[in-house]
């Protein structure tokens, strides 16, 4: 093809996700070692199990069969009778045995599917498996620091060794493939998104430990014309395109960037009309860009065959008995009916289970509608700002029930509550009557609050000759005015209706 006929394509990106996922389990997936590995030492959470020590026989984790039930649940996949375990055999250094005990052919989990939102469209995504495995170690590539300088780590080019940990290997796993459903890299962020929102719903994934998501993306370029109007494309299309892997990406965001650079890299090779390498890529974070890292394995290359150590897994038995909570969907839906929420608050609230949790919990004691607008609004917003999350506060809920509860018992103004009062408590830790005490914001009595409309007014006679003619803004200057006289302390809604009362007397 000459580069004048492919400048004339049009091009449509064809995107598939592998996306692994650490399981929240307290011991690791063949043996019992502890998976509280963020503050080890290198090299102390091992044993001959995950070391792959000669002899050493895996014994599977209980916790995580079950965990891999309850997101099988959530995807509505199938369930088989019978699952077993392979070895997958390659070579890499944080691999201690030189292969990964997996899944094959017969994946705990098989076609699911997942609702997501696109800029408030729905989308599907099937899912087509989701399988149980090992995580391998860790490594760190270290050059040496000259002078004062410490080591550092590095690229694996510059590094003068490497150091291996293999507290992580053996931790649990479960690999989530979808079928390559995503036009564009918003839907995979999006995506993503939805899938860790379901998984902390599900309890079975904490985001917070390092490397506890990460995303492999396989990306092909195919004419246009051969995506129809639902975004479906034939088999024997994505057979004929050759695609690229982008391995280790560890973010929505960085998924995002990495497949918009990828889909722009492909792009410009097609249309000046040179092939595109059927290749593993690396998304270097820090430049956005993906490089060469080696030719595309296939699945011979693996060399499959039976872990003859496990025996088969049956969980049909038992599979309806382990239950699993109120998805974030529904509790979004069951917001809007019982609490009478919009469906942007109803949103907000069910963000996370911990967000969601607070809300009922004061709006256990509160109206629905404040108890709303303190969590979603007020409080939420204040924590982005300070990159806080609600986890940060959980033991200080009583105090912010009492913020709310001098709210609603009109013993002080909601603006001052929450441009005073709330953020006091978060950037100083003082609880709400210690802030009220101290910058005095408890409300003025009614004479005083009297006293200082009358003296507006007396203070201000242009602006009441406005109101007088007509003007009606001008109600606003004065009431500045006496909020000014009461230190913020009267209810702005009050003053206007007294003001409004004295200037027609």
């Amino acid at each position: 093809m000459t580069a004048q006929a492919s400048e004339a394509r049009e091009l449509a990106a064809v995107i598939g996700l592998e996306v692994h996922v650490q399981l929240e389990t307290e011991t690791k997936i063949f043996c019992g070692c502890s998976t509280d590995v963020a503050d080890a030492e290198p090299n102390t959470h091992t044993c001959p199990v995950c070391l792959g020590l000669p002899g050493a026989l895996p014994v599977i984790n209980e916790g995580a069969v079950e965990a891999a039930v309850k997101v099988g649940k959530a995807i509505d996949a199938d369930i088989p009778e019978e699952t077993t375990f392979h070895r997958k055999n390659y070579y890499y250094p944080d691999l201690p045995k030189n292969f990964q005990i997996t899944q094959y052919d017969s994946p705990i989990c098989q076609d699911g599917e997942l609702e997501f939102s696109v800029e408030s469209e729905r989308r599907s995504v099937d899912i087509r498996r989701a399988h149980l495995e090992e995580d391998p170690g860790s490594i760190k590539h270290v050059r040496e620091g000259t002078g004062p300088l410490e080591s550092r780590t590095c690229s694996i080019e510059r590094a003068d060794y490497t150091l291996i940990d293999y507290n992580r290997a053996g931790t649990p796993l479960m690999e989530i493939v979808t079928e390559p459903d995503f036009r564009a890299p918003g839907e995979v962020r999006s995506f993503l998104e939805k899938l860790e929102e379901v998984l902390e719903y599900l309890g079975v994934f904490d985001a917070t430990r390092d490397g506890s998501l990460r995303i492999d993306a396989n990306l092909s370029m195919v004419d246009a014309s051969e995506v129809d109007d639902d975004g479906d494309i034939d088999e024997s299309v994505l057979e004929d395109a050759n695609r690229t892997e982008v391995k280790n990406i560890s973010s929505h965001k960085g998924a995002e960037q990495a497949l918009s650079f990828e889909a722009s890299r492909q792009r410009k090779l097609i249309q000046s009309g040179r092939a595109v390498e059927q290749e593993t890529r690396h998304f270097n974070e820090t430049h956005g860009n993906t490089v060469s890292m080696r030719s595309k394995e296939e699945e011979k290359d693996y060399r499959y065959f039976r872990e003859a150590d496990l025996p088969p897994l049956r969980v049909s038995h038992w599979k309806d008995e382990v239950p699993i909570p109120e998805l974030p969907d529904a509790r979004r839906e069951r917001f809007v009916a019982e609490y009478g929420l919009s469906e942007e608050a109803a949103s907000k609230l069910t963000s996370t289970k911990q967000v969601a949790d607070f809300f009922e919990d004061v709006a256990e004691r509160f109206d629905a509608n404040l108890a709303a607008t303190w969590v979603a609004d007020n409080l939420l917003g204040e924590l982005n700002y300070r990159d806080m999350a609600i986890t940060d506060i959980d033991d200080r809920f009583d105090e912010v029930t009492r913020l709310v509860q001098l709210v609603a018992e009109d013993d002080i103004t909601a603006k001052n509550a929450h441009e005073t009062v709330l953020r006091e408590m978060l950037d100083t830790g003082d609880g709400p009557d210690a802030v009220v005490d101290r910058e005095g914001l408890g409300k003025t009595s009614g004479d005083e609050v009297q006293q200082a409309v009358v003296d507006a007014i007396d203070e201000n006679p242009d602006a009441v000759e406005d109101y007088h003619n007509g003007e009606d803004g001008a109600i606003n200057f004065l009431v500045g005015q006496v909020m000014q006289k009461t230190g913020g302390s009267a209810d702005p809604g009050d003053v206007n209706g007294l003001l409004r009362e004295e200037l027609e007397s």
